[in-house]
């Protein structure tokens, strides 16, 4: 079973914002950036016009933005998400895949209109981008085996011992919550660890959680505890672009109305990642 609870705000912010490709931004300066800086917000009737939107993704980030059997077809979660909007917008759709650095100053040097990389929104980079309303909502959760239920509370962590990387958010939050640590540096290290029952427990993303569980079925393990906390993905644009960024939170909006959120949803995590988990 299950059991939700509540974590201190800022430590359950700052776990899952860095694993929502939480990589450093840009020091840009946010006047300089978007439509903006040229006193005219034309970010939406510049695609209507060009009848194209560019996004910028990764193509090597699985299974939100990758290559099927490494060298098909472009697809995952946030590629199949962006040519639903796209569709909605009644445009076409152009890929540009570039390493997550480039992503954002991508943005604001004018190559993508737009970014889909499971982009966290955080105060910070609100900021200097404009934000579409969040296609991806994802917690922290406590994976442990079957047979154990020794965990059930958030105070039942201390003491245990938790395999976490020493570098990551996750790490920190079991240390501050009283854990012993095993040091891995990887959620497959977690799981051999897990399994061998060297290690109580581990927590990581629900997203990673998620797409272990349909890959592999997860036989073993469960999932004993779920924050209420969480963080948030969602379309990037330039600081200013916000007549594109309100058409594309509308066309989400449809998107969710008409169940084909929901649907990709399922296809890629077998569950509903574009909703907030219920309390």
């Amino acid at each position: 079973m299950k059991t939700r609870f509540a974590l201190p705000a800022a430590l359950v912010a700052s776990a899952l914002a860095l694993t929502a490709c939480s990589a450093a931004d840009s020091d840009a300066d946010p006047t300089a950036i978007g439509s903006a800086a040229a006193g005219t917000d034309t970010s939406l009737t510049d695609i209507q016009e060009a009848g194209v939107i560019v996004v910028g993704t990764e193509g090597t980030y699985r299974p939100f933005t990758f290559h099927a059997d490494g060298t098909g077809e472009l697809t995952g979660y946030d590629v199949e998400v962006s040519r639903a909007v796209a569709a909605v917008l009644g445009v076409e759709i152009q890929f540009e895949e570039t390493q997550w650095d480039a992503l954002l100053t991508g943005l604001e040097a004018g190559r993508f209109d737009a970014v889909a990389n499971q982009v966290g929104v955080t105060p910070e980079r609100e900021e200097v981008y404009e934000f579409s309303a969040p296609y991806t909502f994802s917690n922290g959760v406590v994976v442990v085996r079957d047979d154990y239920n020794e965990i059930s509370s958030w105070d039942d962590i201390e003491g245990k011992t938790l395999a976490q990387s020493l570098t990551s958010a996750f790490g920190t939050l079991a240390k501050e919550s009283g854990a012993n640590i095993e040091a891995i540096e990887g959620w497959a290290q977690s799981v051999e660890l897990l399994n061998q029952g060297r290690v109580d427990a581990t927590i990581n993303d629900k997203l990673t959680w998620l797409d272990y569980k349909l890959e592999t079925g997860a036989e073993g393990l469960k999932v004993a505890l779920e924050t209420d906390e969480g963080s948030r993905s969602a379309f990037a644009f330039a600081g200013g672009d916000e007549a594109l960024a309100q058409a594309v939170t509308d066309a989400l909006a449809t998107l969710e109305a008409d169940g084909t959120l929901a649907e990709l949803s399922q296809q890629f995590f077998g569950d509903d990642v574009s909703v907030e988990s219920a309390s």
